[in-house]
């Protein structure tokens, strides 16, 4: 009897040790078990939160008093765009000058356009203006920076312009002159706004920093002032008395073998 007691007291405590060794087992799983759901949970959570990008806004255009101010605050861009596109600063500084009315006109201000370029194939925002007809459809862009790089490709991009791009790359007359031909305005005068908004400003400045040209060349020196573009009504009398110099000595520092002009011909009027 007393064998039998102490076998179901060693049989209890084996059961109780080993039931206690099963608990251990288990509960020690478990927690191995939660920590790796834990990893795989935030393994998870990391590759698949999609982060989002702030939306793009719509960047209020500064308010521009003058040109000189326009000159300071665009001249930066127009020189990356002559990097990155071969077309002279100078020119698309002027165009912007002259297409924006300084950053002043309606569509620079509403629009942030500044080459008044008009819709087209464009799939983005719209402003409707009056211009060669009532209400035409131009674009519209998020900052000036967007108008600016769209007048680069749209230059670059339709093979009517492609002969600009033979000339040099600092031949802001040559680029004027082709800008009209190409039929990028129809304003007969659009290459001598061009040229005189540049001589008056300096503008070629901005192509000497991308060019590395230390010296303006002989062209680039010559100041609005000592060139007369000529208009209807001219004559080389009428000139020689504005500019006071004498009609021969008018023919001799342009080479006239004779008295006839035409529209928009160039003259020095100062040797």
């Amino acid at each position: 009897m007393k064998r039998i007691i102490i076998l179901l007291l060693i049989a209890g405590v084996v059961f109780s040790c080993g039931s206690r060794k099963r608990k251990t087992t288990s509960s020690k799983q478990h927690t191995e078990y939660l920590k790796s759901r834990k990893f795989r949970h935030n393994t998870n959570e990391s590759e698949t939160v999609v982060r989002e990008t702030e939306p793009e806004v719509e960047v209020m255009p500064k308010v521009i008093t003058n040109t000189a101010e326009y000159i300071q605050v665009f001249g930066g861009v127009a020189v990356e765009e002559m990097k990155f596109y071969n077309i002279p600063a100078s020119i698309t500084l002027a165009q912007g000058i002259l297409e924006s009315g300084s950053g002043k006109g309606r569509l620079a201000v509403e629009a942030n356009n500044h080459f008044g370029i008009k819709c087209h194939d464009w799939t983005g925002a719209e402003i409707y203006h009056d211009d060669d007809e009532d209400q035409e459809c131009f674009r519209k862009y998020k900052d000036p920076k967007y108008s600016y790089r769209d007048h680069s490709l749209f230059l670059t991009e339709r093979k009517r312009y492609s002969a600009l791009f033979d000339l040099d790359i600092d031949d802001y007359k040559g680029w004027a002159k082709g800008l009209r031909a190409a039929g990028y305005a129809t304003d007969r005068k659009y290459p001598d706004k061009l040229i005189a908004l540049i001589e008056r400003y300096e503008l070629y400045k901005y192509d000497n920093l991308v060019t590395g040209n230390q010296q303006p060349s002989i062209k680039q020196r010559r100041s609005s002032q000592d060139v007369h573009y000529v208009v209807k009504g001219d004559t080389l009398y009428s000139i020689s008395r504005r500019y006071n110099i004498s009609v021969q000595e008018l023919q001799n520092i342009n080479g006239l073998k004779d008295t006839n002009l035409s529209i928009g011909q160039e003259l020095l009027v100062k040797s």
